[in-house]
């Protein structure tokens, strides 16, 4: 490869090492749904704040507690 070709280091992407995710450390964490968007979204409550996270994988509705991994609902708490 020559030098021309090779990858920016300055805009190299971080990349998960050994067994943790650098976006979440691989913790799940529950949130409460808040409101659903289009496209499969919800607005949610951290307990510290909101976000947005997909609920393609999951049927939640608001009101719901929801388990999120990585910014995806991955399963809906059961009261």
């Amino acid at each position: 490869m020559s030098v021309a070709d090779r990858p920016d280091p300055h805009l190299a992407v971080p990349e998960c090492q050994g067994d943790v995710c650098i976006t979440c450390s691989d913790t799940a964490v529950q949130v409460t749904v808040v409101e659903l968007l289009g496209d499969a979204l919800a607005l949610v409550d951290t307990g510290s704040g909101r976000e947005e996270v997909s609920v393609a994988l999951v049927t939640a509705a608001v009101g719901d507690t929801i388990l999120v991994h990585a910014k995806e609902a991955i399963a809906v708490v059961a009261p």
